[in-house]
């Protein structure tokens, strides 16, 4: 199993990178950056590829309807040449609320953008001359407005053909998805429990359509990791963010993260947390969030129980563990589990 940390994007992000690099020296594997409504993405990547020497830097995520197919290939074959291959390209669909209130782009068919995301990307990776008909048109025909272009290649050449493509995912069709086209699996809110109950029909279905070129899915799930007696009450430190996601990330009947929260058995905890959450209430949202569902997102406890739950964590066949460390020494703290997995 190896070990990756999101970076702490709402944080000064050249502080955040000179963390990033005491983690590297660590045992830290890779590096996740979000974008959402903040800072971009690639900008911090760049500056991480400078900053450190081994781990990987994935985005966590690029959505696919802000940049274009191209662009966005473009962005991870930059990343990969700056840092001598160590990209990891995370896209997802993100949500009508950013998607549509930040970019002003029209939130549909997320399912076909992000295949088609996917196989553009890899198809300019290596090198082909780009001629596609789909949601995206290259080049643009002369019936929708083009006039001069002509179908064309990637001008320099990449490090790597082939940049693992990671897909952020949550519902079925789209983790069916992800196990079939992606080479790594990024959900959120994952609780390794219910993974199976959850998704389990989903991967199968999608493993069975795969490419055993792709090789096996890697899947990155974690949360926030904290060791000692008193390690619990990191828990509550999630509150803000579950609270956020299953109350505010959505309008009622279209917010992916309490559907999820929903399947794990909380339906009336989360009814209860988009109520207050949407109301203005985020107090009262953060206090409804089940103290089993906090327990269940982290690993938070002493060192025995820590090390119970990155095995839970492996059953449930994370390849690759995504914590935040909480603790006065993050740099010593991810050295000790790294020493474990």
């Amino acid at each position: 199993m190896e070990l990756s940390s999101p970076l702490a994007y709402a944080d000064d992000p050249r502080t955040a990178a000179d963390r990033a690099a005491a983690l590297e020296s660590a045992g830290l594997d890779a590096v996740w950056v979000a974008e959402a409504y903040g800072f971009d993405s690639p900008t911090i990547m760049g500056y991480l590829a400078a900053k450190t020497q081994r781990m990987r830097i994935g985005s966590a995520v690029l959505n696919v309807y802000s940049r274009t197919p191209a662009l966005i290939a473009q962005t991870a074959a930059g990343l990969d040449a700056l840092s001598g291959g160590r990209a990891l390209l995370g896209v997802g669909a993100s949500g009508p609320q950013v998607v549509e209130g930040w970019h002003g782009r029209r939130y549909d068919r997320p399912l076909g953008r992000t295949r088609e995301v996917i196989e553009l990307s890899r198809r300019i990776w290596r090198r082909e001359v780009i001629e596609h008909h789909g949601i995206t048109d290259l080049p643009l025909p002369a019936e929708k407005g083009g006039t001069l272009g002509k179908p064309l290649k990637l001008l320099n050449h990449p490090v790597r053909d082939a940049i693992p493509v990671y897909l952020a995912a949550l519902g079925p069709a789209n983790v069916r998805m992800a196990a079939e086209i992606a080479d790594g699996w990024l959900p959120f809110l994952y609780v390794p429990e219910h993974a199976a109950e959850v998704w389990g029909r989903s991967l199968a279905e999608g493993g069975a359509a795969r490419d055993p070129g792709l090789g096996p899915l890697s899947i990155v799930a974690g949360g926030l990791l904290a060791i000692g007696d008193d390690a619990e009450a990191v828990r509550d430190l999630m509150r803000p963010t579950v609270a956020l996601y299953v109350g505010g990330m959505g309008a009622p009947g279209r917010n992916f993260y309490h559907d999820l929260v929903c399947s794990y058995g909380y339906e009336s905890a989360a009814a209860a947390v988009q109520e207050h959450y949407l109301a203005g209430r985020k107090k009262d949202a953060e206090a409804a969030v089940p103290a089993e569902l906090l327990e269940q997102l982290c690993l938070a406890g002493p060192e025995g129980y820590v090390r119970d739950r990155i095995e839970v964590f492996r059953e449930a066949g994370v390849t690759m563990l995504n914590v935040t460390p909480v603790d006065p020494d993050p740099a010593r703290l991810i050295e000790r589990v790294r020493s474990w997995l």
